[in-house]
């Protein structure tokens, strides 16, 4: 604080300046907080978007591994003494028997989402009392009056 902020000994500072230093501190450590929360997310948005493009690198990469790792598996299959035909059949079915375990798996959970039962009885209650309540007499002006009989 300097020493206009102090007052000088027998001059005090008025409740208007008083409250106008506050005021301005406040607005000031406002102001400040508001910058580091800016920092500290731009900080976290930026960490992020780069594990965001590290998973989507490595679903590609895995994606491309797939085949590679196919015929692997297949010429493996094919040095136990398989023909090769044989030894890609055994591949492909291997893959759709997983892929048949996984749809059922899906069908399995997809029987199991039932409709949000405590929702639509809260709705069907609602719209039960919304119906038995009766709306209230409005007066009718001479002039709403002149406007029904004349769009008859």
């Amino acid at each position: 604080m300097s020493a206009a902020d102090q007052g000088t000994p027998g001059t005090e500072r008025t409740l208007g300046q008083l409250v106008a230093s506050a005021t301005a501190e406040m607005s000031a450590l406002v102001h400040d907080e508001i910058a580091l929360a800016k920092a500290e997310l731009r900080q976290d948005v930026k960490r992020v978007g780069i594990g965001g493009a590290a998973i989507g690198v490595a679903g590609v990469l895995a994606l491309f591994s797939l085949p590679v790792l196919s015929f692997a598996a297949a010429y493996g299959i094919h040095n136990l003494g398989l023909g090769l035909a044989w030894s890609f059949l055994i591949v492909g079915a291997a893959f759709l028997l997983l892929a048949g375990l996984l749809a059922m798996l899906a069908v399995a959970k997809f029987k199991k989402v039932k409709p949000p039962e405590k929702s639509i009885a809260s709705v069907k209650q609602t719209a039960a009392v919304v119906g038995t309540v009766k709306p209230h007499p409005r007066p009718v002006s001479d002039q709403a009056v002149g406007v029904a009989r004349s769009s008859a």
